[in-house]
């Protein structure tokens, strides 16, 4: 790097010259991100403070409302309380724990730095997940006071699930235990038989005080026995990913097609992995198509080559179908493509998972639907035993089998991140709710092919003179489902019809008999009721079916198998209170009376249609009203 400026020495032209040579220099420095984490109270955010603070990232006015703020706190006789650069919510003050997710910037003479102080509760730990999910490095404090905790191991075990390989265990507090090289030794001994059954086979170990400094940028005299290196020197020379990505082969999924004009056509993404130059072969996924690279097209002008981590437009050769989603790869080393997965879920949600409810699925520049199964088995961090579980609850940890809507390009998460890390949105609230991380595809997903056939859908339906639907009735038990359904296929029968009505009870004695009421087992039994709707219509038939149905996402999902205009939902609005009166088959009674469990409307939600095809007011008409109306809706 240059000498430090000296405007009185030097004229404009060579301070100019100067300020360009040292922005080239820092535009140049290695970027590494990572996050500190580890059980509450341990540190973490006093340490980031005095990493900013050491390496002079803090502005006069930062540093006068830090020594204002310290003083309002009280630090111990500290002069400054360096936790405070980075808790910046008021609740995390007030409490003295970290919360949210808080990302510094800062940089030395050698490197950039991005570091994510991730909160240490473990009703949180879905924040450190996000935190974690772009790092490089995981430092992992422990409080030489209490060892290794049980937050100590779950951050671990999920800082190498996501595929953080370069570990730093930072025994921080050592002031407080009088700098005991017997205590520190004793904790790097209890981390690494820890750290081995996870499969962390290299971690480096230093003894550090955040509140004093020991060994953060120097070496401190407290601990003699200790050589090296500090803190900062590690982070300053750690080999990083962003090398290995360069030498695996080119991957960039395509974020944008870019079309100014009708003589520009190009597909703009990052570029994930490898490199690229004009003439490379390529292949699209999932479509297969081949063609070369034409040009690399970027804001400063065409490149010569390009390399993981930059952002580029690529113009190929041939005019083949590529869109927002799909990942150009090196021809003869192409990504895969598949539909079903075997996956790890970290569930994010207060809510607890459901097994076959349909989600969306974002994996890189990609959104797809897809249905998770019921847990293979959930992890229990602090072990690392695998327990039979139904579902996945808030902070768990499981495998799953993972079916998407279509065929999707990716790679196994240990392999790439980008093309192997996905989320799981909520399709009603769009809330993120869980995070996960490919293993591999499952070997039905090659096995398994759509078969053609010569009669189609359209054939079985003109055979009948009829067009397809499904008319499916929702509403609490007691509403009158059932009965108004099987008055709408008498109706349908004498006008030659051909019909089948599917009806809640009917399918529990087989098709569904595996199935209870949970919330779980509600959604498979419409998720498998709607397969066989969508079967029958395939036929050409008229489907009625009667179901509680209670959640909307259930419902939507089988909106979604049929065509467009078959499907008429048709909302039996009877309140919950004449539904009770009635209570034909004495459920509701068994329900008040706590002898069922999960009874809908009591203590299990109905979520009525938002905009339902029809709504049956049955306090202003009686079941053959009704099904006339359902009729004549079908048969105008």
């Amino acid at each position: 790097m240059s000498a430090p400026l000296d405007p009185v020495y030097k004229t404009d032209a060579l301070i100019a010259e100067d300020i360009d040579r040292y922005l080239d220099v820092h535009q140049h420095k290695t970027m590494l991100r990572f996050i500190t984490c580890g059980s509450v109270d341990d540190g973490k955010s006093t340490l980031i403070g005095r990493l900013l603070y050491d390496s002079k990232m803090i502005f006069e006015d930062q540093l006068a409302a830090l020594e204002a703020d310290s003083k309002k706190v009280g630090t111990q006789g500290q002069e400054l309380d360096f936790a405070l650069l980075v808790d910046g919510l008021a609740a995390e003050r007030e409490q003295g724990i970290t919360i949210d997710v808080a990302y510094r910037f800062f940089a030395t003479e050698k490197r950039k730095f991005i570091v994510a102080d991730t909160p240490g509760h473990e009703q949180y730990t879905r924040n450190m997940v996000t935190g974690a999910s772009t790092a490089d490095l995981a430092v992992i404090l422990v409080d030489a006071r209490k060892g290794v905790l049980t937050q100590t191991r779950r951050h671990s075990y999920l800082a190498h699930l996501i595929g953080i390989r370069n570990i730093v265990l930072a025994v921080n507090k050592m002031d407080l235990v009088g700098y005991n090289r017997e205590v520190f030794e004793k904790i790097v001994a209890d981390y690494r038989a820890f750290a081995s059954s996870i499969g962390i086979t290299d971690f480096v170990a230093l003894p550090i005080s955040g509140f004093k400094g020991d060994n953060i940028t120097t070496l401190s005299p407290n601990t003699p026995w200790h050589a090296g290196p500090t803190l900062m020197e590690h982070l300053e020379t750690v080999e990083i990913d962003a090398a290995h990505d360069a030498a695996k082969p080119f991957r960039m999924a395509v974020q944008w097609v870019n079309r100014p004009n009708l003589d520009f056509r190009g597909f703009a993404g990052l570029i994930s992995t490898g490199t690229v130059k004009p003439g490379d072969a390529i292949r699209v996924l999932p479509s297969g198509k081949t063609s070369t690279v034409s040009r690399i097209v970027t804001l400063d002008g065409d490149l010569k080559e390009a390399v993981a981590g930059q952002s580029v437009t690529l113009c190929l050769a041939d005019e083949i179908d590529c869109s927002r989603g799909d990942v150009i790869a090196a021809a003869d080393a192409p990504v895969q493509a598949a539909d079903q997965f075997e996956a790890v879920i970290v569930w994010m949600d207060e809510q607890p998972m459901l097994p076959g409810r349909p989600y969306w699925l974002k994996l890189g520049t990609q959104t797809v639907s897809a249905t998770v199964t019921e847990p293979k088995y959930q992890v229990n961090v602090n072990n690392m035993d695998h327990l039979a579980a139904k579902t996945l609850e808030l902070n768990a940890i499981g495998s799953c089998n993972i079916a998407t809507d279509r065929r999707i390009p990716f790679e196994p998460y240990g392999e790439n991140r980008e093309l192997g890390g996905f989320i799981l949105i909520d399709k009603m609230t769009n809330a993120t709710v869980g995070a996960g991380m490919i293993h591999f595809a499952l070997r039905r997903s090659d096995n398994v092919h759509w078969q053609a056939t010569d009669i189609s859908r359209e054939h079985h339906a003109a055979l009948k003179n009829q067009k397809p639907a499904v008319v499916w009735l929702t509403g609490l038990s007691g509403a009158g489902k059932s009965t108004i359904a099987n008055l709408v296929e008498k109706k349908l029968a004498r006008m030659n019809r051909h019909t089948f009505l599917l009806d809640g009870d009917n399918v529990r004695h087989g098709l569904n008999k595996d199935l209870g009421f949970t919330a779980a087992d509600r959604v498979e039994n419409i998720r498998r009721v709607g397969e066989v709707a969508k079967l029958m219509t395939d036929a050409g038939l008229i489907v009625i079916t009667a179901f509680i149905s209670p959640f909307r996402a259930e419902r939507d999902m089988v909106r979604g198998m049929m065509q467009p205009g078959e499907f008429f939902e048709v909302f039996i609005d009877t309140p919950l209170a004449e539904a009770e009166r009635r209570d034909v088959k004495g459920l509701y009674k068994k329900a008040r009376a706590g002898q069922l469990k999960n009874f809908t409307g009591i203590d299990s939600p109905y979520e009525a249609p938002a905009a339902p095809e029809l709504r049956v007011d049955t306090t202003a008409m009686d079941a053959e009203e009704a099904a006339e109306a359902i009729v004549r809706m079908l048969v105008p």
